[in-house]
């Protein structure tokens, strides 16, 4: 017995689960979009750990440890139930089912990414009044701004194309949770491309909306660190205006092609455009008797 749903009925769950999403209350999805910005900032946070003083270690395994560390993110999101918008880009699979509404898909993405800033950014501030990027004598901090440094150096178009890549991966973890039946299952299958996307430095909306407003916390209201632990004028362009053009606008485009494209209307494609077969079991057979029986046990 084969104990994982299969593709068709990962595509019937991931429809059910998304007209579910569709209709949830303001105030709720709100809150579980704030929970959701939280708990992917805390990947951050772990993976910003991880990557703290490994400047001599071998950049690949040093990013695969990153990436391992930054699933819990996902995995508080999609066992703990939260909404995340670039996981509901499958939304998209839904609408195309005609089963949502289009406005009803975008009031889900536009109250979630809004709430996902308001959890990712909090968290943000948290840390940095917690004092972490003191840690390791600083290392934490210089990591943090490296990363967020990072992030803004893309051209547009790089931007949305490391979006796309990132959303793939993120909407395939997502995806493949719909097989589960156990929470062992679902946080097995989410380790694995979560951790891919972020080895291979793909950007992520909701991750950023954590790591550059820290950053910019950092070197505002900090400054002496920055001078003591940051390359002289290294953080210059690091503003709201160029965080905005040069990162978030482009790499949640991106997201939105990579899940909703790539992954939502693919897969609508190929199991959800035509109604769903019969099952072998609901097949009636017939006997030489002239009777029939549906269970293909009995065949």
């Amino acid at each position: 017995m084969i104990d994982a749903l299969l593709p068709p009925d990962m595509a019937r769950r991931a429809e059910d689960v998304g007209i579910r999403k569709a209709g949830l209350a303001a105030p709720s999805l709100f809150a579980l979009a704030v929970l959701a910005g939280a708990f992917i900032a805390l990947g951050g946070v772990f993976m910003t750990t991880a990557l703290a003083g490994t400047g001599a270690a071998p950049w690949g395994p040093a990013r695969v440890l990153a990436g391992v560390v930054f699933s819990v993110g996902l995995i508080l999101v999609v066992v703990g139930g939260a909404e995340l918008f670039t996981g509901n880009t499958l939304l998209v699979m839904a609408w195309a089912s005609r089963r949502i509404t289009l406005t009803a898909l975008l009031r889900n993405w536009a109250i979630a990414y809004v709430g996902n800033f308001v959890g990712a950014v909090a968290t943000a501030i948290l840390v940095f009044v917690g004092g972490s990027y003191s840690l390791g004598d600083g290392a934490w901090g210089v990591t943090a701004l490296a990363i967020a440094d990072a992030k803004i150096r893309y051209g547009f178009v790089q931007a949305v194309a490391l979006g796309v890549l990132c959303n793939a991966l993120v909407c395939l973890a997502v995806w493949l949770t719909y097989s589960a039946r156990t929470t062992a299952d679902r946080v097995l299958v989410t380790v694995p491309p979560i951790s891919a996307f972020v080895a291979a430095g793909f950007e992520h909306s909701v991750a950023n909306m954590y790591f550059v407003p820290l950053a910019m916390l950092i070197r505002d209201l900090d400054p002496a660190f920055v001078a003591t632990h940051a390359i002289a004028g290294s953080l210059a362009p690091l503003t709201w205006a160029t965080f905005l053009a040069r990162n978030l606008v482009p790499v949640t485009l991106g997201n939105v092609i990579g899940g909703g494209v790539l992954v939502a209307a693919v897969y609508w494609f190929v199991y959800l455009r035509e109604p769903a077969p019969p099952r072998v079991s609901d097949v009636p057979c017939a006997f030489p008797g002239g009777h029939t029986h549906a269970d293909p046990a009995r065949h």
